[in-house]
């Protein structure tokens, strides 16, 4: 993993700066780079949630949109990322089960406590850093495909053309399938869906992938900025 993207969400400073000092030393204990983005509610975490974290740690009890039903929501769109909650009171955190929470940490949180739940999130993202997906080729044949390495997908008519680091490979589908397959990617306008893995930038109105230059339609434009600004790490702190 290139970079481990880490929220905390907690809506009390003193404890979300205790967890921050866990995160940067866990993170060097073990030589990951990472971001920390910090929420002090439920509901900052849920107004652009676009698959820009790896690991979410969250309190239960807060103020206005508390953690169960924050997660209840991000889980919605999100069944990978890892969740795990921080809590005083553990007879909640049975609630977390719902939303296939990793693991919670009671308060206060002690690093050696800690540092065992990040050691269980760690593994879990290992077990799914590699996802494939099989590809029915137009003119016969199926291509095993490494998730990571597409690109960008393209639709043409009844085509979808998939541009990967490996060369391009072409099947029959439609964009609307293509988008719930691959929920992380980001729609750029009706004929792509990006991988915001590979935007090296933005230039005239284009997302530039894999050194091809490709529109952002004028109606997403904003909201594929924001996507992009949150999956490269927000206010990481």
């Amino acid at each position: 993993m290139s970079m481990l993207r880490i929220a905390v969400v907690e809506d009390d400073f003193s404890d979300a700066d205790a967890v921050g000092e866990h995160v940067r030393r866990w993170c060097a204990e073990h030589g990951e780079d990472f971001t920390l983005t910090c929420f002090t509610d439920g509901d900052g975490l849920l107004e652009s949630y676009c698959f820009q974290f790896d690991v979410i740690l969250m309190d239960i009890e807060m103020h206005f949109v508390d953690g169960i039903t924050a997660a209840e929501e991000v889980r919605g769109k999100d069944p990978e990322v890892v969740i795990i909650f921080i809590t005083n009171m553990p007879q909640y955190a049975i609630r977390g089960y719902s939303v296939d929470a990793l693991d919670y940490c009671l308060k206060p949180v002690s690093y050696f406590a800690f540092s065992r739940c990040m050691d269980r999130a760690s593994k879990r993202l290992a077990k799914r850093e590699t996802r494939y997906t099989a590809v029915t080729l137009k003119g016969g044949g199926i291509q095993k495909l490494n998730i990571a390495n597409i690109f960008y997908l393209e639709s043409q008519g009844h085509n979808l053309i998939y541009h990967t680091k490996y060369g391009v490979f072409v099947s029959s589908g439609v964009m609307r399938e293509a988008e719930k397959n691959f929920p992380e990617f980001f729609r750029g306008n009706k004929g792509y869906l990006i991988n915001l893995d590979y935007v090296d930038g933005i230039r005239d109105g284009c997302a530039i992938v894999g050194g091809d230059a490709l529109v952002i339609s004028r109606a997403r434009r904003n909201a594929f900025m924001e996507a992009l600004t949150n999956y490269l790490g927000g206010s990481a702190r």
